[in-house]
C-alpha cells in the first residue's frame, strides 16, 4: 500500500492534531520571518474552521530574542540562552496571537518543563488544562520552558517534547515540520542519490538502517530526534508526518488524501497504555540493572516481573520508585521500570531468592524488584 492508500483513514479520524514547528522553519540569519509565521497560522486556521483541534509546539524563542535584541551571534552559556529566551518568548506569543487574530482565533500559552510532565501529578494537571483549552476551541501554543529549565529539567528538544504532548492528549495526529522533506534513506546532504522513504510501516526498522547507518549530523542531530519522536508517537498509537515546513502549503499537502507529503509513520499495532508510555518515555532513568539471562528470557518472553535472584549488577544511586534502566549482560538496554527497593537495599539482595529478603534487609515490602505492571519493554 502507498502513502495515499494509509493516509485515508487516518485523515478520516484525525480530529485532535499536534503540530510542530522548528526555528528553523521560524527563524533564518535575519531573525523570525513573519511572513512565514502567518502563512503556517492561515494554514492550521482553516483546518481549526474544519472542526480539527489544533496544538502547536513551537520552537524559536531564542531566535526571537536574539532579533528583538539585534543579536548576530548564538548564546554561548545557559544564562545567556534563558535571557534571551524571556525576551523572545513575548515576541514569538505576540506573532502568533496577532497571526491567528486575523481568523478570530483565540491562543493560549503553555511553557513546560521535563519534570511537568515527569510528575504524575503534574502531568494529569497539565493534561486538564490542555482538555479544557480545546473544549473551549483555544488553540494552545506550546514551548519549552528555557528561561528556567537546565539540563536535568530539559526534554532535549521539542521533537520530543511534541511526541509527549501527542501522548498525553491522546492526539490523532503528530506532524513534525523542519527543513527537510521527510526521512531519506541516508542523509541528502551527502549523498546526491538518497532517496525520500514517503511510507514507514515499522519505525524501529528503519531508525537501525537509517539512523545506525550514518555518522553524520543526519544520524546523530536533527533527523535521528525526529524519528525518535516519531517512534514515541508510534508506541502511543499515533502517526506521525515528518515534512517540511519551509514549502507554502506543506500542511494543506498533509491534509490532501490525494497527494503524497513528506514521510508518513504509522502507529504500531500493540500500543503501550498511557501509564507505560510514561514509564517509557516520559521519566530519565535515574540508574541501572543488569540482569542475568534466566531472568533477560523471563522478562522477555514470559512477561513476568524481575526478581532479585536474576540480578547481576547495580549501578547508580537511585531510590524506591524511581525509573532504572534494564540492561543484558552486554550492556544492552531492554526495559524500564519503575524500581522497588534503592539502590543500597538491591546491592544487599541482588542474586537472592525472594525468601531472604526479609532475613537480610529486616524487612520486605515487595518480592518483586520491579513489577511487570511497572516493566516496560523497548
Amino acid at each position: 500500500m502507498t502513502q495515499r492508500d494509509h493516509k485515508k483513514p487516518i485523515l478520516r479520524r484525525a480530529r485532535r492534531i499536534v503540530v510542530k514547528i522548528g526555528s528553523q522553519i521560524l527563524s533564518s540569519a535575519t531573525g523570525i520571518q513573519e511572513a512565514r509565521v502567518e502563512g503556517l497560522v492561515s494554514e492550521l486556521a482553516v483546518l481549526h474552521n474544519q472542526g480539527k483541534e489544533i496544538v502547536v509546539v513551537s520552537s524559536g524563542a531564542v531566535a526571537a530574542g536574539m532579533t528583538q535584541l539585534g543579536r548576530k551571534e548564538r548564546p554561548q552559556t545557559i544564562p545567556e540562552k534563558q535571557a534571551l529566551a524571556a525576551v523572545g518568548q513575548i515576541r514569538l506569543m505576540a506573532l502568533y496571537e496577532r497571526a491567528f487574530a486575523r481568523f478570530d482565533k483565540n491562543v493560549a500559552q503553555l511553557l513546560l518543563t521535563h519534570e511537568d510532565l515527569a510528575n504524575r501529578q503534574r502531568y494529569l494537571n497539565a493534561k486538564h488544562t490542555f482538555q479544557m483549552l480545546l473544549q473551549s476551541s483555544i488553540i494552545a501554543i506550546v514551548n519549552e520552558n528555557d528561561t528556567v529549565a537546565v539540563e536535568e529539567m530539559k526534554f532535549g528538544d521539542n521533537d520530543h517534547l511534541s511526541a509527549l504532548v501527542a501522548t498525553l492528549l491522546g492526539a490523532d495526529l503528530l506532524i513534525i515540520l523542519s527543513d527537510v522533506q521527510g526521512v531519506y534513506d541516508r542523509d541528502p546532504r551527502l549523498h546526491r542519490d538518497a532517496v525520500l522513504i514517503p511510507l514507514i510501516e515499522d519505525i524501529k526498522e528503519i531508525k537501525t538502517k537509517v539512523i545506525g547507518a550514518s555518522r553524520s549530523t543526519f544520524g546523530t542531530g536533527g533527523m535521528a530526534t525526529k524519528i525518535g519522536a516519531a517512534e514515541e508517537a508510534a508506541a502511543a498509537g499515533i502517526p506521525t508526518v515528518i515534512a517540511s515546513g519551509l514549502i507554502d502549503g506543506s500542511i494543506t499537502r498533509v491534509f490532501d488524501p490525494k497527494e503524497e507529503a513528506g514521510t508518513l509513520v504509522l502507529a504500531d499495532d500493540n500500543r503501550l497504555t498511557s501509564r507505560k508510555h510514561w514509564i517509557a518515555y516520559n521519566l530519565k532513568p535515574a540508574g541501572d540493572i543488569v540482569v542475568d539471562p534466566g531472568a533477560h528470557e523471563a522478562l522477555v518472553q514470559k512477561k513476568t516481573s524481575l526478581l532479585p535472584s536474576g540480578l547481576k549488577e547495580v549501578r547508580g544511586a537511585f531510590g524506591v520508585g524511581e525509573c532504572v534502566r534494564c540492561l543484558d549482560l552486554d550492556g544492552r538496554e531492554f526495559a524500564r521500570g519503575l524500581i522497588n527497593y534503592s539502590a543500597q537495599e538491591l546491592n544487599q539482595i541482588k542474586g537472592l531468592h525472594t525468601s531472604r529478603i526479609e532475613k537480610v534487609l529486616g524487612y520486605k515490602p515487595f518480592d518483586e524488584i520491579i513489577h511487570r505492571d511497572d516493566l516496560v519493554l523497548l
